[in-house]
This record gives structure tokens, sequence and C-alpha cells, in this order.
């Protein structure tokens, strides 16, 4: 605010001019230049860090929506799958009552026909077991896609977060001018950056 007569500066605002001066006079070297390119370096950091950061969170996001529609499907699923074996059942108990009416009838011809009735309904038993089986593999098979879409989720979020923190220790390192912290600033971006690339391998 420099109506009033003076001017109060951010927190790095010095070496921002500074850099700014330097750069205009051609000057490289010593303490101002070194620190003007310490922002430059940490900045364009920041930039390509933010960018990968985010595109790591849709991905994060992308995943979890996945998990949720996919473990959608498996109870579908398996409610199609109860839904014959309680078929089943029926088709048990009236092959069960036709058995026994078979065992009770003393013609010939009535047991033939329930005999008939029996056969049939083993048939159709066999083609309902079958079905309500691949039903049941298709769910345990969603399930185990939901699983691998939630794991792969959490490989995104552990990568953003470490992209975060590195962000973190980058506007650290910019008011601290402290190596130590622009090192470690790679080190947990680089430690984001594996994760990621697990995250991708579906590892």
């Amino acid at each position: 605010m420099s109506g009033a007569g003076f001017h109060v500066h951010g927190p790095h605002d010095h070496e921002l001019e500074h850099a700014t001066q330097h750069a205009a006079a051609g000057h490289g070297e010593g303490a101002h230049g070194a620190a003007g390119g310490m922002i430059n370096q940490i900045a364009m950091f920041t930039a390509v860090i933010a960018t990968v950061g985010a595109i790591f969170a849709y991905m994060g996001g992308a995943t979890q929506a996945n998990a949720g529609l996919y473990k959608n499907n498996a109870a579908i699923k398996k409610t199609e799958a109860s839904n014959q074996w309680n078929y089943f059942q029926s088709k048990s108990t009236k092959q069960s009552l036709a058995e026994v009416s078979r065992d009770l009838t003393p013609g010939e011809a009535d047991k033939a026909k329930y005999q008939a009735k029996i056969d049939r309904y083993e048939t159709e038993k066999k083609a309902i077991e079958a079905d309500a089986r691949r039903i049941e593999a298709e769910a345990k098979e969603w399930d185990e896609k939901s699983d691998a879409q939630m794991h792969q989720h959490h490989r995104w979020a552990q990568a953003t977060t470490a992209l975060q923190v590195s962000i973190a220790l980058a506007a650290i390192a910019l008011l601290t001018k402290k190596k130590w912290l622009e090192y470690g600033m790679f080190a947990v971006a680089g430690l984001g950056t594996v994760i990621g690339v697990l995250a991708m391998l579906h590892i």
C-alpha cells in the first residue's frame, strides 16, 4: 500500500523484487542471484507438482466412483442369484411332492405321469442351478473389480497426499531459504510420483 507513503511487503516480496532486478541487470551470481534462482526453481516445481497432483486427485475420484458402481453391480447380481436359488428350491419342493405322489399312487399310468414330472423338474433344476452359479460368479467378479478399484483409489490418495506435503515443504523452503527443505521437497514429490506410478500399474 504505497499511497500512504509506505509499502507492506509479503513474506517473499523482497526476494521476488531482487530476483526481477537482477534478471533485468543481467546478474546471475551472488546471494541475491542464488535466492532468485531458488525462487524460480521452487515456483516452477510447485506449478508442475500441483498439476500432477490435480491429475492424481481426479484419478482417485474416478476410481472411487468405479468402486461404488462395481459394488452396486455385485449387489444386483447377488439378488439375482438369490432369486434363482429360491426358484431352484421351489422346483425341488414340487419334485419332492411329485415323488411322494408317485410312491402313493397305485396305478402304473399315474406313476408314469408323476415320474415324467419328476424328470422334468430335475432337468429344470439343473438349468436353474447352472444359471444361479453363473450369476454368483459374476457377482464375485464385480466384487473383485470393486476391491481392485478401491485399492487403486487408496494409491491415488496416497500419491496426492505426498504431493500436497511436497508443495507445503516448497512453501516453507521458499520462506526459510533452507536447502534441506528443498531437498525434502524433491524427495517427497519423488515418493508421491512413484506411488502414482504404482496406482497407474494397479500395484
